[in-house]
């Protein structure tokens, strides 16, 4: 029964995704949701310029991300509202939404969403600096993400008792309320790999292993319902995927990404696996530091740039590998390392 509960949302949140995009399509086109300008960019190199794609950027919609967050919402309200009009063993079984276990990741799910849409939309609208200046954009983003952390990490000390961490094979570390400023920065350091948000299907696909992984490490630890959410996120980024895959129908935007890193670090660290984060998503953590490596180099080294192109996906298509063999590797590798870490958590 339990494997069905996981299952189930998955499948669910799937088909749901399937069914809505095209309605959602056809809205983000009729209203032409993408930016209408390209946001400067200081010291790109002729390089990124080559490989960046500037007029698919303003031509295609931004707000790909509703689809995931959208079915996931649907799905956890047609399961909750079944279990209590139609109460029965199964459907009560079938429920995922606990205040023990869902309420904490599902409010910051979509929080985060929420937060992400808005930012979507005042690119859209291209007016202002925060739309138009790279720089700004950046500062505004870390901010909120840091505003964002500090708020569940203040709900996750004072109200889940939670103050330490596992440290595989090794036991616990007390942090105290070190545990605070440590949530903080392992949410911003989840949010940065967004930058692997760059190639069509990339994302979708090494964040719908990644989200598998976690589903069966919540399982493994008896996690049932953050099992079933992780489970249901994975099966929204899926449905997305199918139509982001090249040439992409829409992007994700920050309504997608950031709804998605945010709660990846707090199902992290309900699971208790956030050191593990760093090898389950490592596609993600090796591409946000190449983003890292190349702007210190930049500016520290005498503008030497250590990547052809940063990140590091698009140095991959500088040195002339096509975007789908990009991806297809990406999507290996993510594989690969989702399978390590449920070893690990299995063995630690």
């Amino acid at each position: 029964m339990d494997i069905l509960k996981i299952i189930f949302p998955t499948v669910l949140t799937f088909f749901i995704g399937i069914t809505i995009t095209p309605f959602f399509t056809r809205y983000f086109y009729r209203y032409k949701m993408w930016k209408k300008l390209p946001r400067n960019q200081a010291d790109t190199s002729e390089t990124f310029n080559g490989i960046h794609n500037t007029e698919r950027e303003i031509s295609t919609p931004r707000l790909g991300g509703v689809i995931i967050w959208a079915s996931v919402l649907f799905a956890v309200c047609v399961i909750y509202f079944l279990s209590l009009l139609l109460p029965s063993a199964l459907t009560l079984k079938l429920n995922f939404f606990s205040r023990s276990q869902t309420l904490v990741p599902l409010g910051a799910f979509f929080f985060a969403a929420f937060v992400g849409l808005v930012d979507d939309m005042l690119q859209i609208s291209g007016r202002g600096a925060y739309a138009r200046d790279a720089l700004v954009y950046r500062k505004v983003k870390i901010a909120l993400v840091t505003l964002i952390g500090l708020v569940i990490s203040l709900w996750f000390y004072y109200k889940l008792d939670f103050s330490s961490i596992h440290i595989p094979f090794g036991g616990s570390l007390e942090l105290g309320i070190v545990f605070i400023p440590f949530f903080i920065m392992v949410m911003l350091a989840t949010f940065s790999t967004s930058v692997i948000d760059g190639i069509d299907g990339l994302a979708g696909g090494v964040l719908a292993s990644v989200f598998t992984a976690f589903a069966a490490i919540a399982f493994i630890n008896n996690q049932i319902d953050i099992s079933a959410l992780s489970g249901a996120i994975a099966g929204g980024i899926l449905a997305f995927l199918w139509f982001n895959v090249p040439p992409a129908r829409f992007y994700m935007g920050e309504t997608g990404i950031l709804a998605l890193t945010v709660v990846l670090a707090v199902i992290a660290f309900l699971t208790d696996t956030v050191l593990l984060l760093p090898i389950i998503a490592l596609p993600l953590v090796v591409t946000s530091l190449s983003d890292i490596i190349q702007m210190v180099s930049y500016k520290f080294f005498n503008k030497h740039r250590v990547f052809k192109v940063a990140p590091l996906h698009h140095h991959f298509q500088a040195l002339g590998w096509p975007r789908e063999q990009v991806v297809m590797r990406y999507w290996i590798v993510s594989v690969i390392c989702a399978i390590t870490g449920v070893i690990l958590v299995l063995i630690s």
